[in-house]
């Protein structure tokens, strides 16, 4: 596992709403920085995240977490979607404050990823040095109630999108996620992990194991990220 240079909690204030909590893990040879978002029914310290955030390390991805204010004040409703974006924005301001020096991607589990990409396509300042949104998991829709409607303002984010996706994941019809990414063009690239279901347990029939599967996923926002345009990376 790669060296650690920085890590620790602080807190994260949103304005007109609170302060949240974030943390902050940046490996010795960092050359991007995500900005990571939790899913809807668990926060930034599940251990989902947890081992991202290390897998990520090990390829030099620094990673940015932080909890929006429903899982802060241990509520289990998520907040409105202005909440969540004003929250997202305030986390990318936060993140670029605390690592000028690395070029910035942002994204997130589940809903974290799908509010990211809210707040990417309203275009707000902070958004500006954002290179690339990246999903773990889009929830294109609910469980048996397959539908492309949560997909309609990815045609206002101008980043790129990574799309990665278990086929197994029954929050997101690759049926319908395919034609949407392209749709997109260029701007979306989506690689899918077979039999991988929405949190991305792996069949024992993959030959892979859970362990195998984070690391893909590490490698794959790496060298997605090292290919896009005007990097600064290398």
């Amino acid at each position: 596992m790669a060296a650690v240079t920085k890590e620790g909690h602080l807190k994260l204030a949103v304005p007109d709403i609170d302060e949240v909590s974030a943390r902050w893990l940046r490996p010795a040879d960092a050359r991007w920085l995500l900005v990571l978002a939790h899913g809807a029914g668990a926060g930034m310290n599940h251990p989902f995240l947890e081992k991202l955030a290390l897998e990520l390390a090990s390829v030099d991805i620094a990673t940015f977490r932080y909890q929006f204010p429903y899982m802060e004040q241990h509520r289990r409703v998520p907040d409105s979607p202005p909440v969540l974006t004003s929250t997202v924005r305030a986390a990318v301001r936060a993140a670029n404050d605390t690592a000028p020096d690395l070029p910035i991607l942002a994204g997130g589990k589940s809903m974290g990823g799908r509010m990211t990409s809210h707040a990417a396509a309203e275009h707000p300042p902070e958004f500006e040095p954002v290179r690339g949104v990246v999903f773990f998991g889009f929830p294109l829709h609910p469980p048996g109630r397959p539908g492309t409607k949560r997909a309609e303002h990815l045609a206002h984010v101008s980043t790129p999108m990574l799309f990665l996706q278990g086929t197994r994941d029954q929050f997101a019809d690759l049926k319908l996620l395919r034609p949407v990414c392209a749709n997109l063009g260029k701007r979306a690239t989506l690689h899918e992990f077979h039999t991988a279901d929405h949190s991305f347990h792996m069949l024992k029939s993959s030959g892979k194991t859970d362990a195998e599967v984070m690391r893909e996923l590490a490698q794959a926002v790496r060298a997605w990220a090292d290919s896009l345009p005007q990097s600064e990376s290398a």
